[in-house]
């Protein structure tokens, strides 16, 4: 059969009603102007979390009332990260534990679940948490923490096809929303502080047949349609000896598709160990930069080969568990300039060119950084070396380095929670936490499938009035046009809109709406748990609605240190909320 033939078939079979064609390339890459669905995770794959809708604006927020809401249900109530999907008629949710829900969008009841059934020694690093789904053509795409994927039927929720990103006995999870890219399915990988090894594959969407796969670290060969292509970096450029092969870096937020360059742009994280000394960072020699690329960096890939087409590292001889996997939010700039922005948790916020990741500009958004005094006019930053973790091999015993107070903390001056870009102001609106930590080094050897870390840390906040920071900041400048302070770490995502308004959610349970040019609080709702899942609006029915999910947990109760102490009380929890504008309030001052 010709093509000219096929394609006709197809348009008469979908005219009848007997192919359903779901969510098509095109839908995937206007997203964010389609605003009766919302088919990507980000709102759109640049990750701008910007809606056009204006029906809901500053004036009649007031009016915005909850219209239904969906429990997960059972025991496993743990972090509720996820960002919930729209598409015809169907919400598509993710919860703790890997499990995918389908629920009617018009009445909350659900469709179906899925549970993946989890084996037993699965080592998620930072609660058991999933952070949404994918959608493409007639299948929802979801990772599991025990490091596989999994394509289900996006009307029965039935496995379609199922494979495995890597080995989790070795230390590997997935958490991160796929990204769908053409006729891709792309994942990144998690395990960073066990020793693995970062990579970013790319899948068939119909079959889940592995089409390349790229290792971030230096020395790792890539894979292409079955065979080797070629190596990652070049090997001992940045790392000592064998330190290559269990070097970190992993993938584990995902990435976006920017449609303009043509190219994912994926985040990595910490090198392993953390221990920078054993890595060769601690003190850099001639013909080992001890860089250790390319963790803690910003990568441009090819999606056809998996190729690296650019770099930047933010925090080259990384040793405070920065990571580098912020997300990169592609936006143009007042004058028009193609540009990328991402906040680090390193506390600098980076303006990159989108053509070929090329250091613009940085500007501290956290309040207090101790580990470098700025960023310099090549892109690196200026080390404050007295800040770095002392080497154990230094001291007395050889069992403990210097302990030094390092600001922002491990858990970063922004960690996984997505900021938001607003066309209507030009600004980014960027969820962060004002604290610090002791750390210091220890000695550390690889133990497949053990935590692999070498420091010790305790978390501290930095002031006593407040630890989460949301900044409107203009990357045009860096300046902070208005900070709102909360009392608790902020751990969820931010979205803007067209009508003014900023929407986040609190772990103390709070879902706010801020002005997005003053930062005046306009609305709020309480949900009865800690909001630490990514806010959506979408258009029904001639009314604006808006979704958030609320269930605490994630890394601070885990990981927090004294900070934690602060939260302990939160309760957990496990329910979307789903939230309208009545059309007869709509005009409603």
């Amino acid at each position: 059969m010709n093509r000219f033939v096929a394609a006709v078939t197809v348009s008469i079979l979908a005219a009848s009603g007997a192919v359903a064609q779901g969510v098509t390339e095109d839908m995937l890459a206007n997203d964010q102007t389609m605003t009766n669905q919302v088919v990507t995770n980000g709102m759109g794959r640049h990750l701008q979390r910007y809606s056009p809708l204006e029906t809901l604006n500053k004036e009649n927020i007031k009016n915005l009332v909850p219209a239904w809401a969906f429990s997960l249900g059972g025991e496993k109530q743990r972090g509720q990260e996820t960002q919930p999907l729209v598409y015809d008629g169907i919400m598509y949710i993710t919860g703790s534990y890997s499990r995918l829900y389908a629920v009617d969008v018009n009445t909350g009841e659900e469709l179906w679940q899925y549970d993946a059934r989890l084996p037993e020694g699965i080592l998620p690093c930072c609660d058991v948490i999933n952070r949404g789904a994918a959608l493409a053509g007639d299948k929802v795409i979801f990772g599991t923490l025990d490091a596989r994927i999994v394509a289900l039927d996006a009307k029965t929720g039935d496995v379609v096809w199922r494979d495995k990103i890597d080995d989790y006995k070795a230390g590997y999870s997935y958490t991160a929303a796929p990204l769908v890219v053409g006729d891709l399915v792309i994942t990144g990988n998690s395990g960073g502080e066990f020793g693995i090894v970062g990579s970013v594959q790319a899948r068939n969407i119909d079959t889940g047949e592995l089409v390349w796969n790229r290792p971030v670290i230096e020395g790792h060969m890539g894979m292409l349609n079955g065979e080797e292509s070629t190596m990652t970096g070049t090997l001992n450029a940045t790392w000592p000896g064998d330190m290559w092969k269990t070097g970190g870096g992993a993938t584990w937020l995902g990435g976006s598709y920017d449609s303009d360059t043509d190219t994912l742009v994926f985040g990595t994280g910490n090198p392993a160990p953390w221990n920078s000394h054993l890595r060769g960072a601690g003190e850099p020699t001639d013909g080992n930069t001890g860089d250790n690329l390319y963790a803690a960096s910003r990568i441009g890939i090819d999606p056809a080969t998996g190729e690296i087409k650019w770099h930047y590292q933010t925090t080259p001889r990384e040793g405070w568990d920065y990571d580098g996997v912020n997300e990169v939010v592609a936006y143009n700039d007042r004058d028009g300039n193609m540009r990328y922005a991402t906040a680090d948790r390193n506390g600098f916020f980076y303006v990159l060119n989108r053509e070929d990741g090329a250091f613009v500009d940085a500007h501290p958004f956290v309040k207090d950084i101790s580990w470098a005094s700025d960023i310099g006019d090549d892109g690196r930053p200026v080390f404050i070396e007295d800040n770095r973790p002392g080497d154990p091999t230094a001291s007395a015993d050889g069992k403990k380095g210097d302990v030094v107070f390092s600001s922002p903390g491990f858990l970063g001056g922004k960690n996984w929670m997505p900021m938001a870009f607003s066309q209507r102001t030009g600004n980014f609106y960027v969820p962060s936490n004002e604290w610090g930590m002791d750390i210091w080094n220890e000695p550390i050897t690889y133990k497949k499938g053990a935590a692999y870390l070498g420091s010790g840390f305790t978390i501290k906040p930095n002031y006593e009035d407040h630890i989460g920071s949301l900044k409107a900041i203009d990357p045009d400048t860096g300046e902070w046009v208005w900070e709102y302070k909360n009392d608790a770490p902020l751990w969820g995502g931010v979205m803007t809109t067209a009508g003014g308004l900023v929407f986040f959610g609190t772990p103390e349970g709070k879902f706010m709406a801020l002005d997005d040019e003053t930062g005046e609080e306009l609305w709020s709702f309480q949900t009865g748990s800690g909001i630490v899942g990514q806010p959506i609006t979408w258009e029904q029915n001639g009314e604006q609605y808006v979704s958030v999910i609320s269930g605490w947990g994630g890394a601070v109760p885990l990981w927090g240190g004294e900070v934690a102490k602060k939260v302990n009380y939160l309760n957990q929890g496990g329910t979307l909320w789903t939230f309208r504008l009545p059309k007869e309030l709509a005009a409603a001052n």
